[in-house]
């Protein structure tokens, strides 16, 4: 196998990092240096949620599996790029608008709802993004999906007070990737995706380094 190319899909992880109102604040700093103590470490303090991550089932069901305990299966596929990129704020993802790819879709590939929303990070925007009609979840999951990528800060509305999309993946124990960036930059066909988080106990998600590769065939 020859790499021909890999996309970096993560946002930086800082203590600007766009995170869900309400989620732990990063703070990230230095906490030994050469000069001191003879070795470069740093302070880690950020949520389980926080920058590029994945959401495990038990993000919002109580019996759903934990990040530790996903097959690790479902964060690696090729990957389906949808552009849905003319979407405004807050406006729906429908079938209509993923209608055509459809047919592509099958057990094992992973979904990548493209908005274009990453490059209004660190604005209030950012907020107001597009979010996934759960009728596309629906069909999708029918067709086999259990891996969901968007790159907004959520696949369902921010501020609101259901989760139907959440909730319609966590019942398959499927899984969602969101605060992902950079898929215009997927510009090869069949990207393999990989989303493995940190093995973090009993975690209902975890930050990812997500990337896309082509591979020359």
């Amino acid at each position: 196998m020859k790499i021909k190319k890999i996309v970096d899909l993560s946002l930086p992880l800082t203590n600007d990092t766009p995170i869900y109102p309400g989620d732990p604040q990063p703070n990230i700093s230095v906490a030994t240096t050469i000069e001191k103590e003879g070795y470069n470490l740093h302070y880690v303090h950020i949520g389980s949620q926080t920058g590029s991550h994945v959401d495990a089932p038990y993000h919002f069901c109580d019996h759903g599996e934990r990040i530790d305990e996903s097959d690790l299966r479902l964060f690696i596929g090729t990957g389906v790029v949808i552009p849905v990129t003319g979407k405004g704020e807050q406006e729906e993802i429908t079938l209509d608008d993923v209608e055509t790819y459809l047919d592509r879709l099958a057990p094992g590939k992973i979904v990548l709802f493209h908005t274009g929303w990453s490059q209004y990070a660190g604005e209030e925007k950012y907020f107001r993004h597009p979010y996934v009609s759960v009728e596309v979840v629906d069909e999708m999951i029918r067709r086999g999906i259990r891996t969901f990528c968007i790159d907004a800060i959520n696949m369902d509305v921010t501020g609101g007070t259901s989760f139907p999309v959440h909730d319609a993946v966590a019942a398959v124990n499927g899984i969602i990737a969101e605060n992902m960036t950079n898929f215009e930059s997927i510009d090869f066909p069949d990207p393999l995706i990989t989303l493995f988080p940190l093995k973090i106990a009993g975690a209902d998600g975890s930050p990812v380094r997500a990337v896309a590769i082509e591979i020359e065939k």
